[in-house]
């Protein structure tokens, strides 16, 4: 390899495999906020050209219960990736703190885990 040869590069591509399937795993607490989300990240997965059909949304009751779910969706090895949605609001305790933390090391340890990419939206 001479020395102005650039380094090989590997990267993904923005569109879908044909096939490729999805879940959402969506909290219900603060709705206002995450149905934004959820419909942000439907019109994204559907621009990348992911068939609607191909999109399983599931609800969830807050954003504590997000990687439990997420990781039982990713270890059914039945999804290809799976996006953590759900709203922390920080007020004036360390609920916050504790339910955002967990929620952020629970996905990825659900991610690692099981090999299926979890996006983490909350």
């Amino acid at each position: 390899m001479s020395q102005s040869a650039p380094p090989a590069a590997i990267e993904g591509t923005l569109v879908a495999p044909a096939g490729a399937k999805f879940a959402i795993v969506a909290s219900r607490f603060n709705h206002f906020i995450v149905d934004h989300l959820v419909d942000g990240a439907i019109d994204a997965l559907v621009r990348h050209g992911v068939a609607r059909a191909h999109i399983a949304l599931v609800r969830v009751p807050g954003a504590w219960e997000v990687p439990l779910i997420a990781n039982r969706v990713a270890a059914s090895k039945k999804v290809d990736a799976v996006v953590a949605l759900g709203a922390v609001i920080r007020g004036a305790t360390p609920h916050f703190d504790y339910v955002a933390g967990e929620a952020a090391k629970g996905c990825a340890q659900a991610s690692m885990a099981s090999g299926v990419p979890i996006a983490f939206g909350v």
